[in-house]
C-alpha cells in the first residue's frame, strides 16, 4: 500500500471519529484549513449571554453559519449547569442568582441535543429554530452551545449562559 493511500484511509478515519456524522469528503476538501463560524451579522442573534426564560417558554434560536468553502451540520445543546462549570467562549459573566451558592444536586436537569445536516453545497446558512422547554425540569443556570462542522471537518463552539426560572 502506497503512503498517500494509507494517509487518505487515515485521513478519512479521523475525520469520521471526530465528526460522527458528517463526512469530511474528498482530498480536494482536505485543503480547507478554516474554521466555519457562528455570528449574528445582520440579525438579533439568539439567545445570548445572561437571558432568562421561564419553564414552558420557547427559546428562539437564531444564528448565522458561514464557512469559506461548505458547511456541513450543526448541532444544539442545552445542558443544567448547576454545578457551575465553563465552556469559556464567552468573556461575559451573568450576575449572580438567589441559587447559584447552592450547588446541590440536580433532581430534573433538562438536556437537549439535537442535530441537523445542512443543504449540500451551502456557505451561509441561518438556523432559526423554536426549543420549547419542558415545564417539569430544574430551574436554574444552563449552558445553551451551538455547534458548526464544516464539510472538511472543522468545529466551531459558541456557548452561552441562560437561566431558567419557575
Amino acid at each position: 500500500m502506497n503512503t498517500k493511500k494509507y494517509m487518505s484511509i487515515l485521513s478519512a478515519l479521523a475525520c469520521v471519529a471526530i465528526v460522527g456524522t458528517v463526512s469530511c469528503g474528498s482530498d480536494e476538501d482536505s485543503k480547507d484549513m478554516t474554521y466555519p463560524e457562528i455570528s449574528g451579522q445582520g440579525i438579533t442573534p439568539n439567545p445570548v449571554d445572561c437571558q432568562q426564560y421561564k419553564r414552558g417558554e420557547v427559546i428562539p434560536v437564531d444564528y448565522i453559519l458561514t464557512d469559506n468553502e461548505e458547511l456541513g451540520a450543526y448541532n444544539i445543546e442545552i445542558h443544567s449547569n448547576s454545578d457551575h462549570h465553563s465552556h469559556s467562549t464567552s468573556p461575559v459573566e451573568c450576575e449572580e442568582h438567589e441559587h447559584e451558592d447552592e450547588h446541590k444536586e440536580a433532581v430534573k436537569p433538562w438536556v437537549f441535543n439535537e442535530s441537523h445536516n445542512i443543504p449540500a453545497g451551502q456557505r451561509k446558512f441561518e438556523v432559526r429554530q423554536d426549543i420549547v422547554i419542558p415545564e417539569d425540569i430544574d430551574a436554574g443556570d444552563y449552558h445553551f452551545m451551538l455547534r458548526v462542522t464544516d464539510r472538511a471537518g472543522w468545529q466551531q463552539l459558541k456557548a452561552v449562559s441562560i437561566e431558567i426560572t419557575e
